[in-house]
């Protein structure tokens, strides 16, 4: 996921030292603005963005004081952490 995260414009994501998350940088992605023109300003709106537009749920950074990081979950299948992997690609490149 680290990888696929890294590939996405806008994403910066480290390896994870423990748990089950890993905490994605979207500092790219605050300020973009979504195809019905609302603005991406912080990790609530990306957080609400990718759950409205990409069926994809993660949690805002700003819930553990850790923005303009995200929260992501990777106790999954390898086969629905690709799909997500590829949703949230997908809703970033549909971004301007």
């Amino acid at each position: 996921m680290v990888s696929r995260l890294n590939d996405i414009p806008g994403i910066s994501c480290h390896a994870p030292e423990g748990a089950f998350y890993l905490y994605p940088s979207c500092k790219g992605i605050i300020g973009k603005t979504t195809g019905n023109g609302q603005k991406i300003e912080n990790t609530i709106h990306f957080a609400q963005y990718l759950l409205a537009h990409a069926g994809v749920a993660v949690i805002p950074g700003s819930a553990f004081e850790y923005d303009p990081n995200i929260r992501i979950s990777y106790a999954a299948s390898m086969s629905v952490l690709e799909q997500g992997c590829d949703r949230i690609a997908k809703a970033c490149s549909d971004l301007v």
